[in-house]
């Protein structure tokens, strides 16, 4: 591969991708296997068969670690798992995340400490354990962080969620500050209104439906395969010079 499309190139590189086992994060492992990445897949769910076969597909190897990362406890296993496999780790992917709806005058304690603890405790402290292991290699890394829209707004009836996705785009500024001297980019992707499973209940209420769409100037829900390129992009030597960056894919959503 020659010119320009040899620095979008994954090859040889080691990828850990949370939440891997459908939805977003299933295409975003499988876009990174296709530019050439091993990927050191993680999610609660028992396994990842479907993620398996489509990295597999592209001639790259597949690990699978199972894990809850409503806690910090599985992070130490999961960083050894993937060197014990590979040897190296090169990327991270932090989109494993969990969404909970609920008026804030009734939101409990639980609801929030349960959202906060996932989408932005444990995403702070896997960075740190793949950010040592980037400065224990001697080589630059990458890490991506699973933002939102919702890092730019309030929304409705999701304040835990909000308030974590906030979270990240900052996180993502103040790493970037610190680790840019490391070869480490950190960065981040917001996408918008998505047709997964954390909005199906929105999809299902027709009048949130409609006026969702309404705002998207795309006129659609975004899928999975929009993230693709901005992964593999925030993923490869093509984003160098690319740090704390919230990468907005909303369908044109906040330019409403």
């Amino acid at each position: 591969m020659d010119g320009i499309l040899s620095a979008f190139s994954l090859d040889r590189k080691v990828a850990i991708v949370t939440g891997c086992h459908k939805g977003l994060g299933q295409r975003m492992a499988t876009a990174l296997a296709e530019a050439g990445a091993d990927i050191v897949g993680v999610s609660f769910s028992p396994e990842a068969d479907e993620t398996r076969t489509k990295i597999e597909a592209h001639g790259q190897r597949f690990v699978y670690i199972s894990a809850d990362l409503r806690s910090t406890k599985p992070i130490g296993s999961i960083v050894q798992t993937a060197l014990d496999a590979f040897g190296r780790i090169d990327i991270l992917v932090n989109n494993a995340g969990i969404i909970k709806r609920n008026d804030p005058l009734d939101f409990t304690e639980e609801e929030w400490d349960e959202v906060v603890s996932i989408n932005l405790k444990t995403v702070f402290f896997l960075s740190q354990a793949v950010a040592r292991q980037f400065v224990a290699q001697k080589s630059p890394g990458k890490i991506i962080s699973v933002a939102s829209v919702l890092s730019f707004q309030g929304g409705i009836r999701v304040p835990s969620y909000t308030a974590s996705k906030f979270g990240i785009r900052g996180l993502t500024m103040a790493l970037a500050n610190e680790w840019a001297k490391y070869g480490i980019n950190v960065n981040a992707i917001a996408p918008g209104y998505m047709a997964t499973d954390i909005t199906t209940q929105l999809r299902e209420d027709p009048e949130r439906s409609r006026t969702i769409l309404e705002r998207i100037p795309a006129g659609r829900w975004g899928n999975p395969d929009d993230l693709a390129g901005a992964v593999v992009f925030l993923a490869s030597p093509a984003s160098n010079y690319i740090q704390g960056h919230t990468l907005v894919v909303d369908g044109g959503w906040l330019a409403r």
